[in-house]
């Protein structure tokens, strides 16, 4: 398979199946194809249907064999950016919900439950993420810009809430109350950030879509109340 990300802050990857080569996605993310792409609509079993429920993602996923070499294009829901990441052996990833874009079939995509009762109740990502193992490529979708750090083992990094894309498995995540009673009434950052510790890559985003929906909604005009 070869790839090319275009569009800048409105982006779309470009993917050129040989034949016999397969893409999945979510149900509805695929914007244009050539139609030499056979669609194959599948669930899976009740736990992969009941695990896609749970991260908020569609039901179903659509598969897409290339019957000859064609092309094969997703477009990103939020303007942003794509990223192409290497799975493989040692190197699954963990990622926030709904940031799945597309994978080769040999990725294999699962619900990732936080270890840390603290880390999904107040880590603003949740309890439930999505893991990617086995081996290939997958193409996530980032809100705004991506921002790539390699963690050092022990070092770490202070996040906000919805700024965290994704970390490969070797890192872990915590949370951290923000201190002094001033900081947390005044300073309009809440009562927890994220922490995540290395070794490994992160992915952060510059501009989570909540945010960005949550500061238009103060923006637009509200019906007075009786």
């Amino acid at each position: 398979m070869e790839y090319k990300i275009i569009g800048d802050n409105l982006p779309a990857v470009i993917c050129r199946l040989q034949k016999g080569e397969e893409l999945y996605c979510e149900a509805g993310s695929m914007s244009w194809m050539d139609d030499c792409m056979r669609m194959e609509t599948e669930g899976g079993g009740i736990g992969k249907v009941f695990g896609r429920l749970l991260t908020g993602e569609s039901l179903f996923r659509n598969r897409y064999v290339a019957e000859a070499e064609g092309e094969i294009a997703f477009a990103s829901s939020f303007p942003g950016s794509i990223r192409a990441l290497d799975i493989s052996a040692g190197h699954s990833v963990i990622a926030q919900k709904s940031c799945f874009l597309a994978a080769e079939k040999t990725v294999d995509m699962a619900v990732y439950l936080q270890k840390k009762i603290s880390g999904g109740f107040f880590g603003g990502e949740g309890f439930i993420m999505q893991k990617f193992s086995g081996s290939g490529k997958i193409f996530l979708e980032i809100d705004g810009s991506a921002v790539e750090y390699e963690l050092m083992p022990g070092e770490r990094k202070v996040v906000d809430t919805g700024y965290l894309v994704m970390m490969e498995e070797s890192c872990s995540m915590d949370v951290q109350a923000v201190k002094g009673a001033k900081n947390i009434f005044l300073g309009g950052e809440g009562l927890f950030n994220t922490v995540i510790t290395g070794p490994g890559k992160i992915i952060l985003q510059t501009m989570p879509v909540q945010r960005t929906a949550m500061l238009l909604y103060d923006l637009m005009p509200h019906p007075s109340s009786n």
